[in-house]
């Protein structure tokens, strides 16, 4: 798919111009930095996503100075993130800020929204569910969702430090383009599988926690008291580091 064809068909489902060019510049990022799995190609897959409900906003329903909290309303995931993480570059925490988002899915590539995050200057770790995918290392059905964990770090002399980790051995974007087979989603690990799964569990219960058992996100921003990602980059003298092109 080519990007004009992308916006058209963002258009098509109803999109207005502002959450059109929040879900086509997602997709965009994520293909120009290899992400395919999470670009274009889930164009496709909010064409058949059952619910879509394109005209719908997310709001702020509470907020003090430790925690906020949003609700979906409707609204798809990736344009709930990106109201939150533009409500925190305006408005970022004094020290720390929990921020509980609730029926916010589907939510992308994490580590793009705590990129925009950390180029603000924010220290920021975000996770989201997802509908059951991986199934206990034991076998049987699939218990818990992917739940991913993203991490940005700032870095004042150039490019943050961004890792973005799901819990399965492939991706449901790759079953989604091909590349991997339903049966293949399963926590990575190989015979240390129960570690991947516990992380997924233990997230999933997380997120939960906050905000009930329809599926959302969970993100933790903070600003930082230190500086640790330039001299990390001059200890990895030129390898490529988690976040990197």
């Amino acid at each position: 798919m080519q990007p004009d064809e992308a916006r058209r068909r963002l258009a098509d489902l109803g999109f207005d111009e502002e959450d059109a060019r929040t879900l086509f510049d997602h997709f965009d990022e994520a293909e120009r930095r290899g992400k395919v799995s999470h670009g274009y190609a889930r164009i496709e897959w909010l064409e058949t996503l059952p619910g879509l409900q394109p005209e719908a906003k997310p709001a702020k329903v509470f907020s003090s100075p430790g925690l906020d909290r949003w609700e979906g309303r409707g609204a798809i995931g990736y344009v709930t993130l990106a109201a939150i993480c533009a409500d925190l570059a305006t408005t970022p925490p004094v020290s720390a800020r929990v921020v509980g988002a609730a029926g916010c899915f589907p939510t992308g590539a994490l580590g793009l929204w705590v990129r925009r995050l950390a180029e603000v200057g924010l220290v920021a770790l975000l996770t989201a569910t997802s509908p059951p995918r991986l199934p206990h290392p034991a076998g049987g059905e699939p218990l818990v969702g992917t739940n991913p964990l993203a991490i940005g770090i700032p870095n004042s002399e150039g490019e943050p430090i961004v890792v973005d980790v799901s819990m399965g051995r492939v991706t449901h974007g790759d079953v989604l383009l091909g590349r991997a087979s339903p049966d293949e989603l399963v926590p990575f690990g190989g015979e240390q599988a129960h570690k991947a799964f516990a992380l997924a569990l233990g997230l999933g219960l997380w997120v939960e926690s906050f905000v009930g058992a329809d599926y959302g996100a969970v993100l933790v921003v903070a600003q930082p008291e230190f500086d640790p990602a330039a001299a990390l980059r001059e200890r990895a003298a030129g390898l490529r580091l988690p976040g990197d092109r």
